[in-house]
């Protein structure tokens, strides 16, 4: 084999594969990944994909940013191990279906937009989007990253646990 051949092989297997960053082309999501917070099959919502980086390595992904939410705050509570914490948090642009740096997002609620389990966080990488799109969508106000509260996505999750899944939602 020449050279280059086995430099190429070896950098490929020992060089760890680049995590998907803002902007970056659609993961491949198999077929049968469950969102762990609500047990629905993810690859079904492509636009409403969701994705956390954990300390532990792992990637969780989710069909929107509330059940994301539900995850980060208590990684715990749905089987992420003791100690373990959120990195990168990457959600889709509404508009343009780019990966953004969630933590940079701007979030608009109360829209007339549903997501696959209802009421939603619609994330938009421009603050000026995310305007345009809140009167065009009857929405009810714009949030940042730091603005969403555990309260907020409790009360937006209120009912929409599926059994069997995830941490059993109290009423």
């Amino acid at each position: 084999m020449k050279a280059w051949m086995i430099f190429t092989l070896v950098f490929a297997f020992l060089c760890p594969w680049p995590s998907i960053a803002a902007g970056a082309e659609e993961p491949v999501v198999a077929g049968n990944v469950r969102c762990p917070v609500c047990g629905m099959f993810v690859a079904k919502y492509p636009q409403w994909l969701t994705q956390l980086t954990l300390s532990d390595g792992r990637t969780e992904t989710f069909d929107g940013v509330k059940d994301m939410m539900a995850y980060a705050f208590s990684p715990e509570s749905y089987g992420a191990a003791p100690g373990v914490t959120v990195g990168e948090v990457r959600v889709r642009d509404y508009y343009s279906q780019k990966w953004i740096d969630g933590r940079r997002a701007s979030y608009v609620i109360g829209s007339d937009v549903l997501g696959p389990m209802g009421h939603e966080l619609i994330p938009f990488a421009e603050p000026d989007h995310a305007e345009s799109f809140l009167r065009d969508h009857k929405g009810g106000k714009i949030l940042r990253f730091p603005d969403i509260t555990r309260e907020l996505i409790d009360s937006l999750r209120r009912g929409h646990t599926m059994l069997g899944h995830g941490r059993k939602q109290k009423d």
